[in-house]
């Protein structure tokens, strides 16, 4: 997405029809990659050899034209060689089935403390900034391990005092279980 987004900022200077160009070549590759969604890895994986590997090289292949057509030091310049100098990264998915074709997916989930970051400087030290990081951290992979955030912390907290440090592990939110109810704490 990084990528189109570099054409997609120079379309909408209507400066560029390569921009325009680019962005029906990417936005067919999503298409095709969309019909590959409710698959299993491998099936994709093998959809992806056979269909979507064939558009990334004539893409390329494309790019690198252009490239030598467009002036140096333009925005379409600087968009074509921002995705062949990241091409490897671009077109990583089609090595594995299970790697997503953008990572979308991670940046809406680290997004509200993005927004926030600069709030993050108010923390009072670094110390509790630290501490902040690390209660961020926990509270975002609670939610992408499928927990209630508040339920996962208020029932890690009541364990935490008792629990073995040589099991600790079993507290982190991929390997976690509810434990039995205990006292409920105030929010």
């Amino acid at each position: 997405m990084h990528a189109r987004r570099k054409f997609d900022e120079v379309a909408k200077a209507g400066t560029s029809p390569v921009a325009e160009a680019a962005i029906k070549r990417l936005g067919q590759i999503y298409h095709v990659e969309g019909s590959f969604a409710d698959m299993p890895a491998q099936h994709r994986h093998q959809g992806r050899q056979e269909l979507i590997r064939p558009l990334w090289a004539e893409f390329k292949l494309w790019l690198e034209l252009e490239r030598r057509r467009v002036p140096d030091g333009s925005s379409i310049a600087a968009a074509i060689d921002y995705s062949l100098n990241h091409w490897v990264h671009l077109t990583r998915h089609l090595k594995d089935g299970e790697v997503p074709m953008d990572n979308n997916f991670l940046e809406r989930q680290i997004k509200p403390w993005q927004m926030g970051r600069k709030n993050w400087l108010f923390a009072g030290s670094a110390l509790a900034g630290q501490r902040a990081a690390v209660v961020m951290s926990l509270v975002q992979s609670a939610k992408l391990n499928g927990h209630d955030p508040w339920q996962y912390l208020r029932d890690v907290l009541a364990r935490l005092p008792t629990h073995l440090n040589s099991r600790i592990e079993e507290l982190l939110p991929h390997s976690w279980r509810a434990g039995p109810p205990s006292e409920p704490m105030s929010p």
